[in-house]
């Protein structure tokens, strides 16, 4: 509570028969009502404030083929594998792992000076839609669907549909870099993605490319 005394004096007046002395007045301001207010707000605030919802990535796989022979040969051409190593360490290969590991490659995050992984990225889905651009089906709807040639993402699902990019972090890999590469999913417009526990054989490559480049 706060409290506010107000004095008044004789204002100049002088004292004198029939003159009466006037009374020191005392103002209170009582705060209790506004602390009352006050927790009512917090409490109303509380409970009307919506909470925040977390956020869940949507993984896109590719269509099923009937027929398993083609369909092994779709994922092969159109497969890039990206391991994620210890320290934002990078690596990928194309279609299969070689036993020798020979198509194993080092990359990077996108930096400024060097788009990493990005420019592998897109250079592979690049890569999936001039091989399928003469497909009759695709070709059609390319050539009778404006919007299609203005590159909206959804719109080119079909030119890209055999693209899928399958990221594998290994125990040493960051939460952060796996949800960075997430983002690299979205930002080169890759529709079909999946994240997937890392094989013992790439393991193995993985830690020996590692240590080649001073453990990386």
């Amino acid at each position: 509570m706060a409290q506010m005394d107000v004095a008044s004096g004789d204002s100049g007046h002088k004292k004198g028969p029939g003159v009466k002395k006037a009374k020191k007045l005392s103002t209170r301001v009582d705060m209790t009502p506004m602390v009352d207010l006050g927790f009512l707000l917090i409490t109303f605030f509380i409970f009307t404030t919506t909470m925040s919802t977390p956020n869940t990535t949507k993984l896109n796989m590719p269509k099923k083929e009937e027929d398993q022979t083609k369909q092994m040969e779709v994922v092969k051409s159109g497969l890039l594998t990206i391991l994620l190593g210890g320290q934002g360490s990078v690596y990928y290969y194309e279609g299969e792992l070689q036993g020798d590991g020979s198509n194993f490659m080092t990359s990077s995050f996108p930096t400024p000076d060097n788009p990493g992984i990005r420019k592998v990225i897109q250079d592979k889905r690049a890569q999936v839609i001039a091989a399928h651009v003469h497909n009759d089906a695709c070709k059609k709807i390319w050539e009778n669907n404006d919007e299609v040639k203005t590159g909206i993402p959804d719109e080119q699902a079909c030119l890209d549909r055999d693209l899928v990019v399958v990221i594998k972090p290994d125990n040493d890999a960051k939460y952060g870099r796996t949800v960075d590469m997430l983002d690299e999913m979205n930002i080169n417009g890759v529709q079909r993605y999946a994240i997937i526990e890392i094989s013992p054989s790439e393991q193995k490559v993985l830690q020996l490319a590692q240590q080649k480049n001073g453990g990386k």
